[in-house]
């Protein structure tokens, strides 16, 4: 007979449940992370010594037979697997920080990113988001069919929202934040100054909201937060009725700065604790700026603990690269005027 002891005890079976299922998932981890370094120093080892003596591929086969022989109950030892980690070596030994990166995911999907990858850039991609998302490796195969990386590359959207958001909200986020956002309905023309921009955007927020998208509600501009005696403003803030969440905008007239991502992380700091209601959603952040760096926006958003999109915007529909090869420059255009 099983004894009821009501909803408390439950919730004590569940909490010890999860304690295990952590440690397990925990175990894996630092099991792989070990298989991972321990396959790449082995590359290492063969790479080494074949240049110090100048062997040559039969090395490797040798080294599987006798390997074999030594540890007959163990796996991994085929020549075909020392070639993948002596490739494994090859790739990633001049990339320090990746190799930290790719002992967070199995071997298996190493070796799926480095049969179908091209370039380095190309497989960090689909390292860095195996890891991100926990991908299955059947799912990181289909994203690699799908060409992820360079749809990615065409996007341009960046963002840490898949390791700031719950789960379930992340895609709903990812589809609201766009790559760029053209406000040449502002009629401003560079260079522009950002209370410019703001106020010009305050004339024109209905069509600021079709810009951002469906769903959008605005709360104000220079929304005030305040921080004990501290006051802050938030250049435009903005309700979203799907995401359940407010989105604070931050415009920036020049290029992105870290500092940026900074201080927008600060402001959705106080804006969750002090204005979120207790059933909205984590506060979300956009950047607007004029001009971004891809590389220093990635590093600027993996220490901020809040979700936070980068985007750029322009003032003027850029003319095709097609039509720039055959239009007269500025100058020649004005010696014909005349």
């Amino acid at each position: 007979m099983k004894l009821d002891f009501g909803n408390h005890y439950q919730e004590l079976l569940s909490e010890i449940k999860q304690e295990f299922e952590e440690g397990r998932i925990q175990v894996a981890r630092a099991l792989n992370a070990e298989l991972i370094n321990r396959y790449f120093v082995v590359g290492e080892k063969i790479v080494q010594r074949q240049k110090k003596y100048g062997w040559g591929k039969s090395v490797v086969e040798q080294l599987s037979k006798d390997l074999q022989a030594e540890f007959p109950r163990r796996s991994g030892f085929s020549a075909r697997n020392l070639w993948d980690m002596r490739r494994f070596y090859s790739q990633y030994a001049p990339h320090k920080k990746l190799r930290q990166v790719v002992a967070e995911i199995p071997w298996g999907h190493n070796l799926l990113i480095l049969n179908k990858t091209t370039d380095i850039e190309e497989a960090a991609f689909y390292i860095r988001e195996s890891a991100r998302n926990g991908w299955s490796r059947n799912v990181l195969m289909n994203f690699i069919k799908a060409d992820s990386y360079s749809a990615a590359l065409k996007e341009g959207k960046q963002h840490n929202f898949s390791t700031t958001l719950p789960v379930q909200l992340v895609e709903q986020a990812e589809e609201t934040l766009k790559s760029e956002y053209s406000l040449e309905f502002l009629g401003l023309a560079e260079p522009v100054r950002e209370r410019e921009l703001e106020n010009k955007m305050i004339e024109h927020i209905r069509d600021v909201l079709l810009a951002l998208g469906y769903g959008f509600a605005y709360m104000g501009n220079q929304y005030k937060i305040k921080l004990g005696k501290n006051e802050y403003y938030i250049d435009l803030l903005f309700y979203h009725r799907h995401l359940q969440c407010m989105i604070a905008v931050e415009l920036k007239a020049g290029k992105f700065e870290p500092a940026h991502a900074a201080q927008l992380n600060y402001y959705l700091e106080i804006l969750d604790d002090t204005i979120r209601q207790p059933h909205e959603n984590p506060s979300i952040g956009i950047l607007l700026c004029a001009e971004k760096d891809h590389l220093e926006v990635e590093y600027a958003l993996r220490v901020s603990n809040k979700p936070i999109g980068v985007a750029e915007y322009s003032l003027t529909r850029n003319l095709p690269k097609t039509l720039k090869k055959v239009l007269p420059e500025a100058d020649e255009l004005k010696a014909l005027l005349r």
